[in-house]
């Protein structure tokens, strides 16, 4: 009698996050994310920055959804005039939504 071991493959634990703009749930690495710092909101490209984040695609109407409002519910935290210049801006940089199909 032959006995072979059974080697179990790990599977690597990925994170999921949850995008604000449209509630799609994907891997931590696919969104960015936008933190709540001392100096305000800002995007963090790092994913690193100390401070409240919450996450949003690479698409401009995710973004736009998310400055409506959701954004600043899930950061818990006004965003004031300043931050939201800001974050239009790195919004306006974004591609716009590819037609899917």
């Amino acid at each position: 009698m032959d006995v072979t071991k059974k080697t179990v493959g790990r599977v690597k634990h990925i994170p999921q996050r949850t995008c604000v703009g449209c509630r799609e749930v994907l891997a931590k690495r696919q969104l960015l994310r936008v933190v709540r710092t001392a100096e305000g909101v800002q995007v963090d490209p790092t994913g690193k920055l100390a401070g409240r984040g919450a996450y949003l695609h690479d698409k401009r109407s995710c973004w736009e959804r998310g400055l409506k409002g959701a954004l600043a519910h899930a950061l818990k935290a006004e965003i004031s005039a300043e931050d939201r210049a800001r974050l239009q801006e790195f919004m306006n940089a974004l591609p716009e939504a590819e037609a899917e199909g």
